[in-house]
């Protein structure tokens, strides 16, 4: 019986002990570590993109595209391709097509829901005007239209340019051929059937 009694009362001077294992292993399972405690899966990475501007106009054929992110540790994708990301701050260089370009920019990281935006950005380009002296007033949209050029006709001639025959040409223009401008641009002609 003593033996019994003796073998109870040391198991009750260790639960003290074994309470303070538990707790201890308890409150290292719940820690994140260093990092903190984990993000909410509902929250999304954040994105922003400094350069280049949504609606901006570039000359070049390619655009920097430039940004932060956070956690500084995300990854970027711009147009699909991984961005060089360094201390939250990413960079890409992208082609850029004639005309609007829409780049598209994503981020991602563990335990946070993706983040995504998009910037468009328009490539001007320079054309040469064509030289239009002689043609056919009905041969001048054919001509401008790939250019991106617009057409503005003014009739000259004269009053009695209607009773001659045959077609009017062009006579002058402006700009003058070979000028390089942006397209768009207007190209004012003068048509006559006598220059």
């Amino acid at each position: 019986m003593r033996a019994a009694f003796s073998l109870s009362a040391m198991m009750l001077r260790r639960v003290p002990m074994i309470l303070a294992a538990v707790a201890c292993a308890v409150g290292f399972a719940g820690c994140g570590g260093d990092d903190g405690p984990p993000a909410a899966p509902s929250e999304h990475v954040r994105l922003e993109i400094s350069a280049p501007s949504d609606g901006s106009t570039l000359r070049r054929g390619t655009a920097d595209v430039r940004g932060s992110v956070s956690p500084r540790s995300s990854a970027v994708s711009v147009l699909g391709r991984p961005a060089l990301v360094e201390d939250g701050r990413f960079t890409a260089v992208v082609p850029l097509d004639p005309g609007v370009n829409v780049i598209d920019v994503m981020a991602t990281a563990p335990r946070r829901l993706p983040a995504m935006t998009a910037v468009r950005v328009t490539r001007d380009i320079l054309v040469t005007v064509p030289d239009l002296t002689g043609l056919l007033e009905d041969e001048l949209e054919a001509r401008l239209e790939p250019l991106g050029l617009e057409l503005d006709v003014e009739r000259g001639g004269g009053l009695f340019d209607v009773l001659r025959p045959g077609q009017p040409v062009v006579c002058r223009q402006a700009p003058s051929p070979g000028a390089r401008v942006r397209r768009g641009r207007e190209v004012q002609v003068v048509v006559a059937k006598r220059c």
